[in-house]
């Protein structure tokens, strides 16, 4: 099958969205498809072969966060040809309301086309805005996926209609075979203790997390909090004070330093205040064999079987996230219990699976394709005439 993936978010700054679209794509080439990503990226950025460019990206403020998309007539130029060239039997486009080039995409789309929604925020004012203009195109979805429940239902209070839901998927096997990092091994004595994110965004939480580390010292004064990601943490360095010597600033680490960090830490923290509507990082910890402690939010909660496979902890609360984490290292048969669950829950997320559902999507679709009208909005986002 010729399958064309088109990703709304640069590739320079790659979040969960890239990583999903990244990983299908590789999933759907060791099966023996012809598979090609559209999706923004600056020249000088190192993209796989797969991936077409249709040039650099502009931070826009976007579903409660900032988002560096592409638009334009250079970019609906560079669409067309890569809908031309490719020929594809179906377009999966992720996240179609986003005013980048998956929206350019859909219009332009003379293949079926199948819409996957990642966002689960159900008072998106981007989507209220972004709905009425992006109606007729909508209207040349042949399927929605949805990542989640709360991924369906803000599909359903925005849009109508309904989605099949299919996870996000991870390399599961990856995160099990990974060799622990000694550096990052902790002890009973001196636990660790990671966050993995954007420092710098609000809403992952590490605020809280750092608010919450001078009870976890009291209790555990060895304890480490290993924090990795991209932006400036002075903020929480602040807020630590005499004992900011407790966090160890990592930085951005690649996939496979990920993998060891998880295999080898105590507790992954997980503290997102909102706008969640997955998880990929509970599921990797998880595969890797790490405990997951996490905030109650809705997405969450899923993950990780309503505290079946994992701890939860009350949202933005640095004195319930304190006692959770102090309560799950002084039981570690606890830990071991919920991590044994973990280790068969997570099998649902792998890669292995969530790739044959997406081919049934597929299939469904490609059996059952007609011919759609041309839209005005379609010729307003550049497609052609005698196409």
């Amino acid at each position: 099958m010729r399958i064309g993936l088109v990703c709304p978010y640069s590739f320079d700054a790659p979040g969960g969205v890239q990583f999903h679209i990244r990983d299908l794509a590789e999933k759907f080439l060791e099966l023996g498809h012809e598979v090609s990503v559209l999706a923004p990226a600056d020249e000088d950025t190192p993209v796989p072969d797969y991936l077409v460019s249709v040039g650099g990206a502009l931070p826009v403020r976007y579903n409660g966060s900032v988002a560096r998309l592409s638009f334009g007539p250079v970019v609906a130029a560079k669409t067309r040809s890569w809908l031309a060239a490719g020929n594809f039997d179906v377009v999966h486009i992720h996240e179609p309301l986003a005013p980048s080039v998956g929206l350019i995409a859909l219009m332009q789309s003379e293949a079926p086309v199948v819409a996957t929604f990642h966002s689960a925020q159900l008072r998106s004012r981007a989507m209220q805005l972004g709905y009425p203009l992006a109606r007729p195109g909508l209207e040349r979805i042949s399927a929605r996926i949805a990542v989640s429940e709360d991924a369906r239902r803000t599909i359903v209070e925005h849009m109508g209609g309904d989605a099949v839901v299919i996870p996000n998927g991870v390399y599961t096997q990856v995160f099990a075979t990974a060799e622990p990092a000694e550096r990052w091994r902790g002890t009973p004595q001196a636990p660790t203790i990671a966050f993995l994110g954007r420092l710098d965004e609000p809403r992952k939480g590490l605020a809280v997390l750092a608010a919450a580390a001078p009870a976890i010292l009291d209790a555990h004064p060895g304890a480490r909090f290993l924090i990795a990601g991209k932006g400036d943490m002075s903020e929480a360095r602040q807020l630590l004070a005499d004992r900011a010597d407790a966090l160890e600033e990592l930085g951005p680490i690649t996939d496979a330093e990920k993998a060891s960090m998880l295999a080898a830490t105590d507790l992954y923290v997980a503290p997102q205040l909102g706008g969640e509507s997955f998880g990929i990082v509970l599921v990797e910890a998880m595969s890797a064999g790490a405990s997951v402690v996490a905030s109650d939010l809705p997405a969450f909660r899923r993950v990780l079987d309503d505290g079946g496979s994992g701890f939860l902890f009350t949202t933005g609360d640095p004195d319930s996230l304190a006692s959770t984490i102090i309560g799950a290292l002084a039981d570690p048969a606890e830990m071991e219990r919920r991590r044994a669950y973990a280790r068969t829950a997570v099998r649902r997320f792998d890669w292995d699976r969530v790739a044959a559902r997406i081919l049934d999507v597929y299939a469904m679709v490609t059996e059952h394709q007609t011919a759609e009208p041309r839209s005005l909005l379609g010729r307003l986002f550049g497609r052609g005439e005698g196409r």
